[in-house]
């Protein structure tokens, strides 16, 4: 079943960081089915506290989401993130539709 790994960033603390973080972490895509589905796009926040935007990739299955997640170039990138921002970051997976 499809899953999505969904990305909200609540705020930017080093931009030098997520500079960095955004130069490694195309590396982590190849060998996995990642399909962008949003990527910073306008949007409006209707409900809770506000966000700087957010990421949505597709991914075939859960366990291919977290393989991507896991993944040693990932994680490298990933340092850099967490070291520049601060994000929530979650997969779900999605239904079948009726």
């Amino acid at each position: 079943m499809t899953a999505y790994v969904i990305f909200t960033r609540e705020r930017t603390t080093d931009q030098s960081e997520m500079e960095l973080y955004q130069q490694k972490v195309g590396a982590a895509a190849p060998g996995h089915a990642i399909t962008p589905l949003v990527r910073y796009g306008a949007f409006e926040m209707l409900e809770g506290d506000p966000i700087e935007g957010a990421v949505v990739l597709s991914f075939p299955t859960m366990a291919e989401a977290r393989a991507w997640y896991e993944s040693p170039l990932y994680q490298e990138a990933v340092a850099h993130r967490h070291a520049g921002s601060d994000y929530r970051v979650f997969i779900i997976e999605g239904i079948t539709p009726a």
